[in-house]
């Protein structure tokens, strides 16, 4: 499997949603990078917090690493809010 299809995996990459939007943004702005500056960040952070999950995750001996999609959307249903 190509990589770039590997990375339009849900169970894989945790910020599909927020590639897709910061992407978009750029789409829209004709890539005035400017203009998305907080699509970035919330990427980001998406991504920090994810990576920081799979490290704990690795830590403790849990598999997979990642958390599949269905785990991630209990883990942010129990915080009450998306941390990112």
């Amino acid at each position: 499997m190509p990589r770039n299809m590997k990375m339009r995996d849900h169970d894989i990459n945790p910020c599909l949603k927020e590639t897709d939007a910061s992407s978009k943004c750029l789409d829209d702005n004709h890539y005035a990078k400017d203009m998305c500056s907080s699509y970035f960040i919330k990427y980001k952070n998406c991504r920090k917090f994810w990576n920081a999950m799979m490290v704990q995750r690795r830590r403790d001996g849990v598999k997979p690493h990642m958390p599949t999609e269905e785990e991630r959307k209990r883990i942010l249903e129990s915080l009450d809010r998306v941390p990112y």
